[in-house]
């Protein structure tokens, strides 16, 4: 199991953990209350500065409850956090319903799930190898199988 080391540079800092054995993604806390207006987005401090092992990212994410019962949701789902990266994690959060979300201080906000990451070359070549898709993309399989 590899560590995550975590600052708090706020003292309502909460270290994210897992929920339940089992879990992907460990909780991140907010440290303010604050409001996110219908159709707007704020980037919510978590009081954290954070330093990940080598060769991995932290994806911040989406909780499911929010976004399902509030329509909030991370706006870049899911945001990066670079290994090198040293200042404080914020999550950038999204009101996508029509009425205002309070945020309390110490509320669960999203969630971290650690990755590991594949680093790869970039080459310049003149054609690609052939798939049996090619170029289908954007809906290219069809909406949903049962529709004739």
């Amino acid at each position: 199991m590899k560590t995550v080391k975590f600052v708090k540079v706020d003292k309502d800092a909460i270290i994210p953990d897992y929920a339940h054995s089992g879990d992907a993604g460990m909780d991140l806390y907010s440290i303010e209350d604050c409001t996110i207006e219908p159709f707007t987005f704020k980037k919510v401090s978590t009081g954290l500065l954070m330093q990940l092992p080598k060769g991995t990212e932290g994806q911040v994410r989406s909780k499911s409850g929010i976004a399902l019962k509030n329509g909030v949701f991370v706006l870049n789902s899911p945001g990066t956090v670079d290994e090198n990266y040293r200042g404080e994690v914020g999550v950038i959060l999204y009101n996508l319903s029509k009425q205002n979300f309070e945020i309390k201080k110490g509320q669960k906000i999203a969630q971290l799930v650690i990755n590991k990451v594949c680093y790869a070359k970039t080459k310049v070549v003149e054609s690609l190898d052939s798939t049996s898709r090619g170029e289908g993309g954007f809906g290219s399989t069809g909406l949903d199988r049962n529709r004739k």
